[in-house]
């Protein structure tokens, strides 16, 4: 992968989008595939029958060595145990303040683990890796010869089966395996079932045009977005950062307290969060009348005003969705300022729509 800091870096996929008309735009530093044509088309395609996304760009890095599992139990705030052979956990990094550095997903191996980090905060994440690794036996290894693909929607487990001959229908949800140079996860972004393949980026073109003939339709960032809101999954950098505890963002369940006696970096200040409760929480909200809420709208509530973190024109659900972070207290009615007009919202539980239906009340 090209990843030259003072250009737009490419995956091994990037001339397979160019030359099947993908609009390019510029993510996280990468030149990514915004969408094929029609992000509304890409969307359904996922939520109906099969897409796949080029998300190369993520970080990855290899964690190995006899404290491996102990170095991942000091910055994980989740518990790093559950990452077993064959498993997969979701974490986040946390400051001393409690506030998210980033959110992975940690894979274990047969031998150490694999770490899959935002390509966003690559520099910061291993900085912090760095930085906490003193003392431990553990060696971390970024591996920029990697690809990723994910495959997703109701056929997607089906079709990649098909044309990769790798039984990942067997896989649990949140379960990989190994197959050679491949790792093959039932993990995703979209709220469907589905594949991430990390495997050689030099296998990536084949692979990639292999599913396209099996009939997986390409999708870009832009259906990934309103894919990963309908299903209530966070965006690092929007809906979370430095400045938001996972209590404050929708993902407490992210966070281990037992053992009681494993020190995690933030556990303290966040502890104490926990005991006086977040002032502020992540919330879904609904938005039926006119408009489209984004990023940045104003959310008036009965007990003061808070702000759409993302927001979006949901595909299935045919009106605007998204995530506020507003006072803990706010009743479930509110308005959304959009261009000095106030229009009214509700707050709902997430997700918004699992495999293609609306879920929420």
């Amino acid at each position: 992968m090209d990843v030259n800091a003072t250009e737009q870096a490419r995956t091994p996929l990037h001339d397979a989008h160019v030359a099947a008309g993908a609009r390019m735009t510029r993510f996280a530093g990468w030149s990514m595939p915004l969408h094929y044509g029609s992000q509304i088309a890409e969307h359904h395609e996922v939520r109906r029958a099969a897409g796949m996304f080029d998300v190369s760009h993520m970080t990855v890095i290899d964690v190995d060595g006899a404290d491996g599992g102990e170095l991942l139990a000091r910055v994980l705030a989740n518990d790093a145990a559950k990452a077993v052979p064959g498993k997969a956990v979701y974490s986040m990094l946390l400051n001393e303040a409690a506030g998210v550095v980033d959110d992975v997903i940690v894979y274990g191996r047969a031998s150490g683990y694999r770490v899959v980090a935002n390509g966003a905060t690559r520099a910061k994440v291993l900085a912090w890796f760095a930085k906490h690794r003193a003392g431990f036996r553990a060696e971390l290894c970024e591996r920029r010869d990697l690809a990723l693909i994910a495959v997703q929607g109701p056929g997607a487990v089906a079709i990649f089966a098909d044309v990769t001959a790798v039984d990942a229908g067997a896989l649990a949800p949140f379960s990989a395996l190994e197959h050679g140079e491949w790792m093959v996860a039932r993990t995703g972004y979209t709220g469907e079932d589905g594949i991430e393949a990390i495997l050689p980026g030099s296998r990536a073109v084949e692979l990639w045009q292999s599913l396209q003939a099996a009939g997986v339709a390409p999708a870009g960032l832009a259906a990934r977005d309103t894919l990963r809101v309908e299903a209530g999954l966070m965006l690092y950098g929007q809906d979370m950062d430095e400045s938001t505890t996972p209590l404050e963002s929708s993902l407490a369940w992210t966070v281990a307290w037992s053992p009681r006696d494993r020190v995690f970096v933030g556990r303290e200040a966040l502890a104490r969060q926990r005991a006086e409760k977040p002032r502020r929480v992540l919330r879904g909200v609904v938005m039926e009348g006119r408009g489209i809420m984004r990023p940045g709208h104003p959310v008036l509530t009965d007990v003061g005003e808070g702000a759409v973190t993302s927001g979006i024109f949901s595909p299935t659900l045919g009106y605007s969705i998204g995530f506020a972070r507003v006072p803990r207290n706010a009743a479930s009615d509110c308005s959304i300022a959009i261009r000095g007009t106030c229009v009214p919202g509700r707050f709902v539980k997430l997700p918004f729509v699992r495999h293609g239906i609306r879920v929420f009340q």
